[in-house]
């Protein structure tokens, strides 16, 4: 079957894919974006989480077939959309995440967030690189994206929001407290930003 859907801005289609592909293998393996990692395979370890119409989930899980006419944003493309929501004033209309009709307004700009080169850092992802939250670097894209929509919806969150967010992704390599310490320096600089956006 033929599956057409947004990714990082741009429409895509996807030929020949069979019914049990999932949505991680379409982004990897058919389309070059190898940021989404493939690990567990059951959705237990969130390295290739993404946001599918705004909300993370753990591409693993999702049948190539389920994003059909949606909109996917995975760590490549997450610097032009958190460039693009700054724009548009973070959680636009006050409420909490991304509603479907602004992500389907998303579009990618000039610079390739195809593949992320050529793109400055998204907050979160500078807050990372600033903390020191990024050690072997198989788990950061997920616990980037879950980040980017926690601090979407609630620009200034407690660490048990913080812990929270990022339950669903495992690190082998830290004891969490440098990522968690990375989402609170980006909750700090963006207070003045987005102040009253989020919960």
């Amino acid at each position: 079957m033929r599956v057409t859907f947004t990714v990082n801005g741009r429409r895509q289609e996807a030929d020949d894919v069979w019914e049990g592909e999932s949505l991680l293998y379409v982004l990897r393996e058919r389309m070059g974006l190898p940021g989404s990692k493939n690990a567990c395979e059951q959705g237990e370890c969130g390295s290739c989480t993404v946001r599918l119409d705004g909300v993370p989930v753990c591409s693993c899980l999702v049948a190539a077939g389920q994003v059909e006419g949606r909109d996917v944003v995975t760590v490549e493309g997450l610097a032009d959309y958190a460039k693009q929501r700054a724009e548009r004033g973070g959680c636009g209309t006050g409420a909490c995440g991304t509603s479907i009709d602004a992500a389907k307004q998303w579009e990618a700009s000039p610079a390739d967030s195809q593949t992320g080169e050529n793109t400055e850092l998204s907050p979160i992802q500078q807050a990372f690189i600033d903390a020191g939250a990024v050690q072997c670097g198989f788990c950061t894209p997920g616990l980037l994206v879950a980040a980017d929509e926690l601090l979407e919806r609630n620009d200034s969150p407690s660490d048990a929001d913080i812990r929270e967010a990022l339950s669903g992704n495992l690190c082998r390599c830290t004891g969490y407290e440098k990522i968690l310490d990375a989402v609170r320096l980006a909750a700090a600089r963006g207070e003045g930003q987005t102040a009253g956006q989020g919960a």
